[in-house]
């Protein structure tokens, strides 16, 4: 059983026509685009507005519409991923590096709806490594200060050089152990000169889609 195809396509369900969809990243949410994308060409019609550059070219690949995230007054509904969800909805993403964008994408959308197999559910957050967005100067000074917060900050590297966010950032990622009062870590982790953002969202999530113990597809109403 393909659990991301299950909730991905299910996430798909919840976007109407003329609406503007704020477009996640990962392996998940990618269900979700495709299935978007047979929708478009059945004759739906929306407008998109990724969250990543790899999100952007999956897009227009099956055929969805785009603007820029400058243009948008409002974004009726976002589908995105979560490296991990806790039974009170509080998330930790930013495995695949947009946390960014997909921060504040969520944030100015009316409805955010979080799609996660059965592994990414948790009884507390912090298994997953805490990625936290960074600005290149002085990357390490920023660094021992994270780490005077209670964590080891590792810096995030591909192919033998540090990775580089669309945003022209780089990520450090956090081993804090069990994260069991995110609300006041992410509100300190965002006082810290050099720190652009942290991938705790706190309190954000409307709708969590995963799948339950009996393999039956789950549809939480985050907001009782």
């Amino acid at each position: 059983m393909n659990e991301k195809l299950l909730v991905g396509e299910k996430a798909a369900e919840y976007v109407k026509d003329g609406m503007v969809v704020g477009l996640g990243t990962g392996s998940t949410v990618y269900y979700t685009i495709q299935k978007l994308g047979e929708r478009v060409a059945a004759g739906l019609s929306i407008v998109g507005i990724p969250t990543s550059i790899q999100t952007e070219e999956l897009a227009k690949k099956v055929g969805i519409p785009l603007m820029p995230f400058e243009e948008a007054e409002t974004i009726h509904l976002a589908i995105d991923g979560a490296d991990e969800a806790d039974p009170e909805s509080n998330l930790i993403k930013g495995g695949g590096g947009a946390l960014l964008r997909e921060k504040m994408i969520a944030y100015l959308a009316k409805q955010f709806i979080v799609v996660a197999d059965s592994k990414k559910m948790v009884e507390t957050l912090g298994a997953f490594k805490l990625p936290v967005e960074i600005i290149q100067f002085g990357y390490k000074v920023t660094q021992r200060h994270i780490e005077k917060l209670g964590c080891t900050a590792i810096l995030r590297v591909k192919d033998g050089k540090p990775y580089v966010t669309d945003n022209g950032n780089y990520i450090l990622d956090c081993d804090f152990g069990d994260i069991k009062d995110p609300q006041p870590l992410e509100l300190k982790m965002n006082m810290i000169p050099g720190v652009v953002e942290n991938g705790l969202f706190v309190g954000m999530a409307d709708r969590i889609i995963t799948v339950n113990q009996n393999g039956d597809v789950e549809d939480q109403n985050c907001r009782g």
